[in-house]
């Protein structure tokens, strides 16, 4: 596996590669993420990565400074799933000084993470598009765990026209349904034992929907049902799977996402609703 820290190594290295599946990470890599690069793999392409911790996605009280890092394995963890090349650079590299452009997104991005988390969709939107700039794939794998980040990068790049077709993959969980995700490595004991009923939550609330119940008496209900478990819920929101609007009857496409805090970690999860 080549690793690149600088763009004239990855121009060199990604000369070799012909088609790519494009898998972009910020590191504290788990299953979730080699699922991405395996999604690369089956797609016939070759699987490419980058880790790199995006300042810019941060707000000045989030966790960049403390955000799990773990190079040499993350480094091994790749090279044992069969990536090819991971992309590694610096905040230099990212955002050399005389950078003057940024992508400020609206549409899917304006709810939920967006209103909770101002200017956290146009940090990711415009760190995707320097990495699209950089590795140039064919498609780009994404974990649905983030629901409502693939659908802004869906609509940066269809309102962009970037060649690179956007993949969602299944969010993989643990045996207990808890959503893997980097920042799990925060929770305590306790905490980690509680972590599982936000999806517990979810899985009811879908159930009741689907049987016809009405939507906003689950919702409330399933705030009720996060809060009695220790949690903080931010929203619980019943949208439709593209746009990230919300709806006040069940149709197709939708999703029920949710976000609430457990301690000091903020758990996100969401299900389709068929």
């Amino acid at each position: 596996m080549i690793i690149a820290r600088t763009l004239e190594e990855l121009t060199a290295a990604r000369a070799t590669l012909g088609d790519v599946g494009f898998v972009p990470t910020m590191g504290a890599l788990h299953a979730g993420h080699l699922k991405l690069v395996e999604a690369a793999r089956e797609a016939g392409l070759t699987p490419v990565a980058s880790i790199f911790v995006n300042p810019t996605q941060f707000g000045p009280k989030e966790d960049f400074a403390r955000y799990p890092r773990d190079e040499a394995g993350d480094i091994a963890k790749l090279e044992a799933a069969g990536c090819k090349l991971v992309w590694m650079p610096g905040v230099e590299e990212m955002y050399p000084a005389d950078a003057a452009t940024s992508i400020h997104v609206a549409g899917p991005s304006q709810r939920w993470e967006g209103a909770t988390r101002p200017g956290h969709f146009n940090g990711v939107a415009t760190v995707v598009a320097k990495l699209f700039g950089q590795i140039r794939p064919q498609a780009a794998f994404f974990g649905e765990k983030d629901w409502q980040q693939v659908q802004v990068v869906r609509r940066m790049v269809a309102d962009l026209l970037l060649p690179v077709r956007i993949v969602p993959v299944p969010t993989v969980r643990e045996a207990d349904g808890l959503a893997l995700s980097s920042r799990n490595a925060y929770l305590s004991p306790e905490e980690r034992r509680a972590a599982p009923k936000l999806h517990a939550a979810l899985q009811h609330a879908v159930k009741y929907l689907q049987q016809g119940k009405e939507p906003a008496a689950i919702l409330h209900h399933t705030r009720m049902e996060l809060a009695a478990a220790g949690m903080v819920p931010d929203y619980v929101a019943l949208v439709q799977a593209q746009t990230l609007e919300p709806i006040a009857a069940l149709q197709t496409p939708a999703r029920l996402i949710a976000a609430a805090k457990l301690g000091h970690v903020r758990l996100l999860d969401n299900l389709p609703i068929g």
